[in-house]
């Protein structure tokens, strides 16, 4: 069952025991439309569209009125919208905006809301809501990355896919698919290989996947963890002059 089915079950459901009585508390899901009127009740003019009866039912609003709607409907009792399910980035190239879409999710009222946030597309940015949905970290970074929406406010925003200092955002409507030139940064590596001292190496030479497949390496040393398997393989020993792959042998314990 999705969690929009779940969110706008009308059944009530146990939630705990009440303290002084010690009978079960009723969870009672609001509708979509009640958060929905809830919202308009609350903000009035900012709700600029709402869609409530829909697939994917949600409210419209305007970057500048985002963050005062985020902290209402996290931390208002009756809505306690406090798990951020999907963030995810629009392009209305045709509109010039832009919007993010935020799928909200209340773990102790079992009711769900989407909400969508439009910015212009010459210039947008969106406040961050990192500080409530931790969630919301890297999705914001990706979608800064890919479509240049930035998120004032938050902790560490930077490329989380592309390199700093790439020029362009490629899942913009207008980005082509075949890309664009760019210049590449001073990415060639000088030593022996890019996983040199990492947890797994793998076995050059050797004619199969079997052979070449990554080990494990010892802690602290060069040498490579292996199996017996391995050790009776002629193809190995005759490509490394032993059959251990790379890095000296420990001893057997």
């Amino acid at each position: 069952m999705s969690a929009g089915s779940v969110g706008n079950s009308q059944r009530g459901r146990k939630g705990g025991f009440d303290l002084f009585s010690r009978r079960p508390i009723l969870i009672r899901p609001m509708t979509s439309q009640q958060i929905v009127s809830t919202l308009q009740e609350k903000f009035a003019g900012r709700i600029t569209a709402a869609f409530p009866d829909d697939k994917h039912p949600r409210v419209h609003i305007d970057a500048p009125s985002w963050r005062e709607v985020a902290e209402f409907v996290f931390r208002d009792a009756n809505l306690k919208l406090d798990w951020l399910a999907n963030l995810s980035g629009v392009d209305y190239v045709a509109d010039n905006k832009m919007c993010c879409v935020y799928d909200l999710w209340s773990f102790d009222h079992r009711h769900s809301i989407a909400i969508k946030v439009f910015t212009p597309r010459d210039n947008p940015s969106i406040p961050s809501v990192v500080d409530m949905w931790p969630a919301a970290d890297w999705h914001e970074r990706e979608i800064y990355d890919m479509m240049g929406i930035r998120f004032r406010g938050h902790p560490d925003l930077r490329r989380i896919l592309m390199w700093e200092g790439y020029p362009y955002f490629p899942l913009r409507k207008d980005f082509p698919l075949s890309g664009k030139p760019s210049q590449l940064p001073d990415i060639a590596f000088s030593e022996t290989a890019p996983l040199e001292g990492g947890p797994f190496v793998t076995i050059a030479g050797g004619k199969d996947t079997i052979s070449r497949e990554p080990r494990v390496r010892i802690p602290g040393t060069d040498a490579l963890e292996t199996n017996a398997r391995l050790e009776r393989r002629k193809d190995i020993k005759a490509a490394h002059g032993h059959a251990y792959g790379p890095g000296p042998i420990e001893p057997r314990k």
